[in-house]
């Protein structure tokens, strides 16, 4: 059975997920610009090679290489799948996305390779908690799995940063033990942004190998990207993508997207504005009250609201996720107005009442 589409209704406002988002129209007007005439396929084309040049420009780092794939999903599992062997195993932070939300992708295309959560506040991974970890290993010793990838969630699926300083430390700890670094940045361009840094100082300078670079959060059409530093990664990747079905017949429509997002910072404001929006949101709504679980420094917050303003919220049009627990998640994007952020805290006060 069919099951209907949703029917958009003016008094609606988007507050789910930046994944819900629609495509920015620059990124649509390069996916008409690269519709005209032919061009060879699976990235044997103009498109994809300027893309190379443009992720070398803007990451300042001249063998950068830059796989387009279809999501998240894919630019992490694949990342990793050449960072770390089948018997080896993937450190992250217990609540990253590669562990709680994949469905065991990183195990799948790793050929087995085992993931395992370390602890910290903030919902990032702690040096020492970190260095306790890899204390704890069995090195050399085949019975147990040999940690081979460091994994960071950039920002956090709580919306909270890591600092280059922070990056660099913890990848110094990863290094130490052999270990490579990879970064999940499904919002990387959001945490750019809030941090005023430059990409190249937030990843590879900071000790990172490899990155899944985010788009579809952010204004791409059924677009991310890996971008790898490490040039042994790189030549596994060529592989190991075309396995995975992920290198597209007609690619030149990903390069032409990832292309234009990343031309004259279009990411980065993009970005800017999903947290711009997010800032508003916080202030008004600790200015009403609300409880924050998280400290929101992109584009995400956690907040602590009843059963009974949840649904009046719903009532008034406001489309969030429930997490339970008497727990609400509210995401802006780049789509997100000033005049939506009234509206919100409008519903939000009226509730509370």
């Amino acid at each position: 059975m069919e099951t209907p589409m949703e029917t958009p209704m003016e008094t609606q406002i988007e507050l789910r997920s930046d994944n819900a988002a629609g495509v920015a129209p620059e990124i649509i007007e390069a996916i008409v610009a690269a519709n005209v005439g032919s061009a060879l396929a699976y990235g044997d084309d103009d498109w994809t090679a300027r893309l190379r040049g443009i992720v070398r420009d803007v990451f300042e780092h001249p063998t950068a290489q830059v796989f387009p794939v279809v999501s998240g999903t894919a630019a992490n599992s694949l990342s990793l799948s050449a960072l770390c062997p089948p018997w080896g195993a993937v450190l992250c932070h217990e609540t990253a996305h590669i562990i709680q939300s994949e469905g065991g992708a990183t195990s799948l295309f790793g050929g087995g390779a085992v993931m395992r959560g370390v602890g910290g506040d903030g919902f990032r991974i702690d040096p020492r908690q970190l260095e306790a970890a890899l204390n704890s290993v069995r090195w050399g010793d085949p019975h147990h799995s040999q940690p081979a990838a460091l994994s960071l969630t950039l920002p956090s699926d709580y919306g909270t940063v890591y600092t280059p300083a922070q990056v660099a430390e913890l990848a110094g700890v990863a290094k130490a033990r052999g270990l490579r670094v990879h970064i999940d940045g499904a919002r990387i361009a959001n945490a750019i942004a809030a941090l005023g840094c430059s990409p190249a100082d937030l990843t590879w300078r900071a000790g990172a190998d490899i990155i899944s670079l985010g788009g579809n959060k952010n204004g791409t059409l059924s677009t991310d990207a890996i971008v790898s530093f490490d040039d042994a990664a790189s030549a596994e990747l060529v592989y190991r993508v075309k396995r995975a079905g992920h290198v597209a017949s007609k690619m030149r429509y990903q390069s032409a997207q990832l292309s234009a997002y990343l031309t004259d910072g279009l990411w980065l404001r993009l970005a800017r504005a999903a947290n711009e929006a997010m800032t508003k949101l916080a202030a008004g709504l600790a200015d009403l009250g609300v409880e924050s679980i998280n400290s929101p420094e992109v584009n995400m917050l956690f907040v602590r609201i009843s059963d009974a303003v949840a649904d009046a919220l719903t009532d008034a049009g406001l489309l969030f996720y429930r997490m339970g627990r008497g727990e609400a998640r509210f995401v802006t994007s780049f789509q997100t107005t000033s005049a939506e952020i009234d509206a919100v805290l409008a519903a939000v006060a009226k509730a509370l009442e």
